[in-house]
């Protein structure tokens, strides 16, 4: 076998998202956004998607890049992925020695990469020195036959108002404040600052895989209050991008109520599975996750690196 590790190409989208989805098949993942977050990402971030080729044929890659959002210098990514049938071959060890040799380059101190909880996957991490931080849980919601909470818009509390993302298309400014608010106060062992309002919009608002109508926003008295992001893969696949309440709104349960409409939403558009992943420690959305029925299906270790100077 022939293995080489070389860069992403426009044409390797379609087997790079192929082979995310057999390692991970939780995600929101197609050919456009794989293709759209190395064309978009910005210059600070020093994205660089590898990609591992056997035989001519794509069998895994490597998201690498820096933390330029985050509250420590130094810090960068390497989040590898192997197809479920080329485990074993070398691929994901060149993946990341390719890694670590680019960042180590760059000036980074330190790289992470999420583990899933699985024998393999973490004696790899240990033997390569890493080191386990926090958890992260994945959960799943049979969505074409769970028994959501019924939504009656006229039964809303006093003032309160379901809305979708689309309906600030002419000017999503108070869905980037309610998001880099919610974010700052995200649980995690890299604190992130918003991001300036150009760069939201070019990540976060025209993400491929944001469904603006299935985004529900909960409005009190006219102001944003409380949001659940919906990514769908156009497979019938939904996954929670973000829900979060801002401060002065929390403790009304307006998470759970755009998430319920959100849901609601994405069934009646065809969706039949719903994934979310949370902090092991963010034991609100734990519990709102746990209330609407989802069930956890993996877990994930954060894993942490020192690179040489």
């Amino acid at each position: 076998m022939t293995l080489i590790v070389r860069d992403f190409r426009a044409a390797d989208a379609e087997a790079a998202a192929e082979a995310r989805r057999s390692a991970f098949p939780y995600l929101v993942t197609t050919p456009e956004t794989v293709a759209w977050t190395v064309a978009s990402a910005p210059p600070e971030r020093q994205y660089r998607l590898l990609i591992a080729e056997a035989d001519g044929r794509v069998v895994g890659s490597c998201a690498t890049g820096v933390f330029h959002d985050g509250s420590e210098p130094g810090q960068a990514f390497a989040q590898t992925v192997v197809r479920a049938d080329a485990r074993g071959t070398g691929a994901g060890s060149a993946l990341v020695s390719a890694a670590e040799e680019r960042l180590a380059g760059l000036g980074a101190a330190e790289v992470s990469a999420w583990t899933l909880d699985e024998p393999r996957c973490v004696s790899f991490a240990e033997r390569r020195g890493y080191r386990r931080g926090r958890s992260s849980r994945v959960q799943r919601l049979d969505l074409a036959g769970a028994a959501l909470p019924p939504l009656d818009p006229q039964s809303l509390p006093g003032g309160v108002e379901l809305r979708t993302a689309a309906d600030f298309a002419d000017d999503p400014r108070p869905l980037y404040e309610a998001d880099a608010e919610c974010t700052e106060d995200e649980p995690g062992d890299v604190r992130f600052a918003g991001p300036p309002y150009a760069e939201w919009l070019a990540l976060t608002w025209e993400h491929p895989a944001l469904d603006r109508e299935l985004t529900s926003v909960a409005v009190v008295d006219g102001a944003v209050a409380a949001y659940s992001v919906a990514h769908t893969d156009g497979r019938g696949r939904y996954w929670s991008g973000m829900t979060g309440t801002l401060r002065a709104f929390r403790g009304r349960g307006l998470a759970k109520l755009a998430k319920n409409d959100s849901l609601h939403r994405a069934r009646a558009a065809g969706c039949v599975e719903a994934f979310a992943g949370n902090d092991g420690g963010n034991e609100p959305m734990l519990a709102v996750n746990k209330w609407f029925g989802y069930a956890p299906v993996a877990t994930q270790w954060r894993y942490v690196r020192e690179l040489a100077a």
